[in-house]
């Protein structure tokens, strides 16, 4: 089964892809990029111990940043958001392997990078049981050299209109492979200099028929951003830069069926 263009609604079975036990838990690897890929990978002490951590560069959500021979990575430990994080910070009740949140993500990162589309490099991803009943999750990266998040981008300065148009054609590209994130919002979508635009944090994030969700993320996208400059001066958002946006977005479309020559 196909959703959208190009995406394959089946886990990957490359000979490149890995899996390894582990004390309570397991890994997902890719061979080809992390042969020697361990479980001390996915602890935050075992990098620090190394001195390859990043000082002063931890990112949102408790993201790691590590440089090492090399590579720059981001490792990141799920974390429950909203009341659920009062029950337990990082717990997630257990149904099955392939359904945890760090094998889920790696799997649709690892497809969608086939595609072509502009996500990170999954490396690797680890689960391990707390319990009969709950499991902690993990995801190491790649980490995407000389990008900003639109969300510094435009408290900073407001964003040239090159930087709206490619959004809106970027997110025309996930869109029509079906690609639903389930928290598109403005510290998710990151731009390089060059106006190169990447999506990232795709956990929870899923594969579907292109339908009506898309304006849904289009409009959680626009009050991410409204929300972030509410407070600033008007020219940092207007209805005008949505509208670039969006124009972009529909005429992506409109290209995108029009047959080659």
């Amino acid at each position: 089964m196909i959703f959208g263009r190009r995406i394959a609604v089946q886990w990957p079975a490359d000979t490149e892809v890995r899996r390894k036990s582990l004390p309570r838990g397991a890994m997902l690897y890719d061979s080809a990029r992390a042969a020697n890929a361990e479980g001390s990978w996915f602890d935050p002490a075992w990098w620090r111990s190394r001195g390859e951590v990043r000082v002063g560069d931890e990112g949102r959500g408790g993201a790691v940043f590590i440089e090492a021979d090399g590579r720059r990575l981001v490792l990141r430990h799920y974390r429950r958001g909203g009341w659920a994080a009062r029950l337990s910070a990082d717990r997630y009740w257990w149904h099955d392997e392939n359904s945890t949140r760090g094998f889920t993500e790696w799997h649709l990162l690892y497809l969608m990078r086939r595609a072509g589309l502009p996500v990170p490099q999954p490396l690797a991803a680890c689960y391990r049981r707390t319990g009969p009943r709950t499991y902690t999750a993990d995801l190491l990266s790649e980490r995407i050299e000389a990008v900003r998040s639109l969300a510094a981008r435009v408290i900073e300065a407001p964003l040239a209109l090159s930087g709206w148009i490619a959004i809106g054609r970027c997110l025309r590209r996930f869109h029509e492979d079906g690609v639903y994130h389930a928290d598109l919002n403005a510290h998710n979508v990151l731009l390089d200099p060059q106006w190169n635009v990447w999506i990232v944090d795709f956990d929870r994030a899923c594969l579907r028929r292109p339908g009506l969700w898309c304006d849904g993320n289009l409009v959680r996208l626009r009050r991410s951003v409204e929300k972030i400059t509410a407070a600033l001066p008007p020219e940092h958002f207007s209805d005008a830069d949505w509208a670039s946006m969006l124009d972009a977005y529909f005429t992506a479309a409109q290209s995108a069926s029009v047959p080659a020559a």
